[in-house]
This record gives C-alpha cells, structure tokens and sequence, in this order.
C-alpha cells in the first residue's frame, strides 16, 4: 500500500515512475488488484498529470507464487478500481478552478496479454457504468431528482434492451396499491412505480426479482424529522439507485438470465393532504396497516411493489434494498448492509457474493417474537414495533408479504452514502449493491 516516486530514465521526457506496494503474494487477489488501480488514481489526482500508464506485468512474479489471479484479471480489476476510484460528482460545481480538478483523463493498461486484459474488462466495464450510474442518481437533489425524473431516467434503460413501464397513480389505485400511496399523499409530485425487465434467459424461464425503495426525499412526513442532517435524506432512494445500477450491468454486459427491477418512487411530504399517525391504509395485498409512525414509510412503499411483483411476475428469487432504518447503523455502523431472510441457501449466497465484491452482509436475526412486536389492536398490523429491534422489526414487516418466494432484505441505510473516502469509493454516493446484486446473480443463476 505504500508508493514512492522515483526517478525516471533521460529518455521518458516529462514522466515519472511511481513505485505501489501491492502487498504479499498470496494474500493478492481481485480486490487487493482493484485498489492498487483506485490507489493510482487518488494520488495522481492531486497531481497536474493528465495520463498515467500501469505497467501490470510488473506483478508477474509475485502472482505466480500466490493462488489468486491471472495477470489479464489482475489488470481488468486494477482498471476497474481506477475507473471508481475516479468517479466525481461536480454537475452543479459552476466555480471549480481547473486546478481544483483532476487533470487525469486516462490510464493505460500495458502488459503482454493486452487481449487478455481487454476481454476480462468488457464485464466490468458494464459493472462500473452500473454503480456509477447509482452514483449519479444518490447524489442528485432531491428538487431534481422526484419521483417523476426518477421514473425518466428508468427509461434510458431501454437503450440496452431493458424493457421499462411506468405506473402512475391511477394505476396503481385501480391496483390497490394503498400502502405506497398513502406515503406520496402530501406530495405535490405524484408517485411512480417502475418496472425493468431484462430477458436474457431462456423464455420459459422464471426472473429473478429486485426491488427497490425510491422515496426521492423523506421528511418524516407529519412525524416530522429534526431539521439537523435532513438534507441527507435526498438519498432515501439508494435501494432504488442500486436496483437501476444492477439492471444497467446486468444489461450491458447482456447477461444470460431473466430479472426483473422494480423501483416504487414516492416523496414524503407533510402537506393537508399527508397521511396522519393512527391512520389506516389497505395493501394490494388486501392486508391492513395501522401506520403508528409516518417516518416509517419505506415498508409501506415495498410490500405493495413485493406483492405486485409475485402476483404478476412469479420470481423463482427476490431481494429487496431499502435505507430502511437509522437502527440498522446503530447495529453495524457503516460496515456492513443489515441482511434478513429465513432462507439460508440464500443467506449463504449473498454473504460470499458480498465478500467477493467488498459489499459485505451481516445476516440479522428474525422470529415470532419480533413478528408478535407488530400486532395493531385495530388492524392486521402496524408499521412499527417499538425503538427496539427496530430494524428487525422492519424485516418482519416485510416477511408478512412475501408468499413461497425465496426472498431477503437487504437494509442499505449505513453504507448507500460514503463519509469517508476509500480504496476505489470517493466521498459520496457509494453505489453500494450494484456489484453485490451482479455477483449474486452470476454466481447463481446464470448459466444454472
């Protein structure tokens, strides 16, 4: 991890030579190759150097005592790291200087198996356009990026062959979509549902299915927030933004597989017309919810989107993405995503999907107990158990709308945004989910 710059040759006009440690052999694999590219990247920005050139052969020897990965892998992922390490995010930076941005346009792979290191790039490559894309979308503002524009920006998607239909609210009233409407009802910006399919499989065969929270800005509605730190709540869409990231990987590098991604799109607001706490709302699923909390309103968007899903789509696998709740950082911090299935074959999946990716999952604890912590006296449910265990209690929540599917929850609230930058992550939207919704689907129902 450590560099240093040396001298450069008489004959390399205007270059220089740094020197990476990339660390001990055996322990190099494709994460250690994605943060030697990302590591490049960091320090020749602050520099005025407009190209750099990563000599990958240079790993030969100590790759060929370790057991991790080929150099043409080696080189594909350090590109990979470099290309998110340098991501920025200055559309609204009107007054930058030049020399307050990075001059750095382009880094060179050279290696004797540049085919090699091309052909494993163009996977990765889609993979980087994916969690960029999540990117762009958690760090727009919430005054541009509402339900309406959300929805808009779905439909570039079709561009790569994904098929993508929006409902509106009328739609979605004929459907029953009580829970979900009821969130949007003090908004003036009316609420969107989006659905994304991706046929890359064989026809008969069953999708797999993402779902993802969208409440473009989250107020807590008439339960109000405090005002200190609501600004970040223009990225209480970061389930929603990796749902669409995914879909765009998975598209353009035209994965063998059918999936499906659905985004429900709401802004909570606390207008006249704003659902009240002790309100009662009745789910597409014909399940009621006594709606304690109106700052508890993402499980109010998700089981009303799960529950259209398998009714229409029929998933052989789901998997939900949600900032969820503030709980799940008090559990985790900012290390992990909360995971929460009663399904182990698919806890087992996405913790070493995760893993792989450097996305990691903690898989929480769920059961009756916690589910008997959501009893209403006065309908099938509340949406809220209490402070404790309140992330649990979110996931049993959702449990009570999900039928045979083989399902999981995943609560991103600690790790969609980035206070702190890292090895291939900048400060920021952090794209969390796209790689690890990727891996998990590649490792397991690609090609199966």
């Amino acid at each position: 991890g450590e560099a240093v710059e040396i001298a450069a040759p008489t004959g390399l006009k205007n270059s220089r030579i740094l020197v990476i440690g990339a660390g001990e052999p055996a322990d190099f694999g494709p994460l250690e190759a994605e943060a030697l590219g990302g590591q490049l990247v960091a320090r020749l920005a602050k520099t005025r150097d407009g190209a750099a050139a990563l000599w990958v052969d240079s790993l030969a020897d100590g790759l060929a005592s370790g057991d991790g990965v080929t150099l043409a892998e080696a080189g594909a992922r350090a590109a990979l790291g470099a290309r998110l390490r340098g991501y920025r995010f200055d559309a609204y930076r009107t007054t930058l200087k030049p020399t307050d941005r990075s001059a750095l346009q382009k880094v060179t792979l050279v290696g004797a198996d540049a085919s090699g290191m091309r052909a494993a790039f163009q996977p990765l490559a889609a993979l980087a356009s994916g969690v960029e894309m999540t990117r762009d979308l958690v760090s727009e503002p919430a005054n541009v990026l509402h339900p309406v524009e959300f929805a808009a920006r779905c439909q570039t998607l079709s561009d790569l062959g994904v098929k993508v239909e929006t409902l509106g609210e009328k739609r979605m009233e004929k459907l029953g979509m009580g829970a979900l409407l009821g969130v949007g009802r003090g908004s003036e910006i009316e609420s969107k549902l989006v659905v994304m399919e991706w046929r890359g499989g064989k026809s008969s065969e069953a999708p797999v299915a993402l779902i993802g929270k969208g409440v473009t800005f989250d107020t807590g509605g008439i339960s109000i927030k405090p005002a200190a730190g609501m600004e970040a709540m223009k990225w209480d869409m970061g389930g929603a933004g990796a749902v669409v990231g995914a879909m765009a990987a998975l598209a353009g590098r035209k994965a063998p597989v059918n999936v499906v991604g659905a985004v429900g799109l709401v802004e909570n607001m606390p207008d006249g017309r704003a659902q009240r706490p002790g309100d009662v709302v009745t789910t597409m699923s014909g399940q009621t919810v006594e709606v304690l909390n109106t700052d508890a309103e993402g499980r109010l968007v998700l089981c009303d989107v799960m529950h259209y899903i398998q009714n229409r789509h029929k998933p052989r696998a789901m998997v939900d993405l949600a900032t969820l709740t503030g709980a799940i950082i008090i559990s985790l911090a900012h290390e992990y995503a909360g995971l929460f299935t009663p399904d182990d074959d698919i806890a087992e999946q996405l913790t070493s999907a995760g893993q792989d990716e450097a996305e990691p999952v903690w898989r929480m604890p769920m059961g009756p107990a916690y589910d008997k912590m959501l009893e209403s006296p006065i309908a099938d449910m509340k949406n809220i158990g209490g402070r404790a265990g309140g992330s649990i209690t979110a996931a049993q929540f959702l449990k009570r709308f999900v039928k045979d599917t083989p399902w999981a929850h995943l609560d991103i609230a600690g790790v969609a945004w980035a206070d702190k930058e890292s090895a291939t992550t900048p400060k920021g939207g952090s794209g969390y989910g796209v790689r690890l919704l990727d891996r998990w689907i590649r490792d397991n129902y690609e090609n199966v």
